[in-house]
């Protein structure tokens, strides 16, 4: 009984196919919005913890002034030094300390130019922000105390400089410097602002200090704490030292920062969780719209149908077949308008993945659960239109004309 009724409501819904089209229209763009919504939200998760893990794991942010200040304000905070870097290495908390200092300058290689991100920092870098080299070496030690005219470059600036060719061992031009390439960094891509990870060269520190910048600041520090260790215990420790190397009395604020990348990670992924679900609570209202469409056809059927209604009655069947017939037509209509839905929202999904160059991550529940939704909305305002079909009087019913 139940599949002769559903041949029936496929041959009703056949038999009137751009009425049905357009009913279906609303749960379509409705679930597919939805899936399409969350699984890229998902996706740019996904890719915001896989840019934090990249950047190091237990790892904290150290920058010279206040972490927080408001706008017209000038932050008049000592950078750190050379001799930070030094004291905090000797933390038992501590298993590697970056120093960075960076300026944009132009690299040249023969008739080949890049303008790009030049860092001074130390071989902890590698360690500390997760790097790997992909040929070549670190600096050594002796180039680091000496201020060497070496680097490492990044994957971006290495295309854009030499293709194809073998840079290990040649010599780039970096304002006035001719440095040396000792080692070449391998891709990380993309950060989670979208910024190019690739795009930068590492000098020994002192090299840009002295003959980049000219000043002996240190303008930031990364510092990968040991295994084990918490990210509150390494920053209690690390701000007690250096509130007595900067001299900051117990009751005076703070003049530096120190923040954890996991704070980071945290507040980016709550801000696309959060955008995701408003965005798909937006489209959740399609759904609604197309459950409001669904119910005004079946209405208009009904009325259309009156005359077979009142046949059916008077020959025998029951008001409870009646009403499921119309029941299941407006299931299957918005049963239809999910599945398609769902193979639409997913084809979406994939293309803003590949375009936005994050992870395609379907969650299978979310597609469950909009598919169900779509029954859903197919039973809750399909049932009205359903009930006033069984409730006609037949006699009535047979004099329509």
């Amino acid at each position: 009984m139940l599949w002769e009724t559903i041949r029936l409501a496929f041959i009703a819904i056949v038999r009137n196919k751009l009425r049905s089209f357009l009913t279906v229209l609303g749960v379509v763009i409705g679930v597919a919005a939805v899936i399409a919504m969350v699984t890229v939200g998902q996706g740019s998760s996904a890719q915001v913890s896989a840019n934090v893990a990249s950047l190091g794991t237990n790892v904290l942010i150290l920058r010279p002034g206040k972490r927080m200040m408001g706008p017209g304000t000038r932050d008049t905070s000592p950078a750190f030094t050379l001799r930070d870097v030094e004291a905090l290495e000797e933390l038992p908390v501590i298993r590697a300390v970056s120093p960075n200092t960076s300026a944009s300058q132009t690299v040249v290689f023969g008739n080949a130019n890049a303008t790009t991100s030049i860092t001074g920092t130390t071989a902890a870098y590698l360690t500390v922000a997760n790097w790997v080299l992909a040929g070549g070496r670190a600096f050594t030690p002796a180039e680091e105390r000496q201020g060497a005219a070496v680097c490492i470059l990044g994957e971006t600036v290495r295309q854009k400089l030499f293709g194809a060719a073998d840079p290990l061992g040649q010599t780039v031009r970096i304002k006035s410097i001719s440095c040396l390439v000792v080692g070449l960094l391998e891709a990380k891509g993309a950060g989670s602002f979208g910024q190019d990870q690739d795009d930068l060269v590492l000098m020994p520190i002192r090299t840009v200090q002295r003959r980049l910048v000219g000043n002996q600041d240190v303008s930031g520090m990364s510092v990968a704490l040991q295994d084990g260790v918490s990210a509150t215990r390494g920053i209690r420790d690390i701000g007690a030292l250096l509130r007595e190397r900067r001299r900051i009395g117990p009751a005076d604020e703070e003049n530096f920062s120190v923040t954890d990348m996991k704070e980071i990670a945290s507040m980016l992924t709550s801000i696309n969780t959060v955008l995701a679900g408003l965005l798909s609570s937006v489209a959740a209202v399609s759904l609604l719209v197309g459950g409001i469409g669904i119910m005004n056809i079946m209405l208009v059927s009904v009325t259309e149908r009156t005359r077979e209604i009142g046949i059916r009655l008077a020959v025998g069947a029951t008001a409870g077949q009646v009403l499921t017939q119309f029941l299941v037509e407006a299931v299957v209509l918005s049963v239809l308008g999910g599945m398609i839905g769902i193979a639409l929202g997913l084809a979406l999904a994939l293309v803003a993945s590949r375009y936005m160059l994050i992870p395609f991550t379907p969650d299978p529940l979310v597609v469950l659960m909009a598919f169900g939704f779509s029954a859903v909305v197919g039973v809750i305002f399909g049932y009205f239109p359903a009930r006033r079909a069984a409730r006609l009087d037949p006699i009535e019913a047979l004099r329509h004309q």
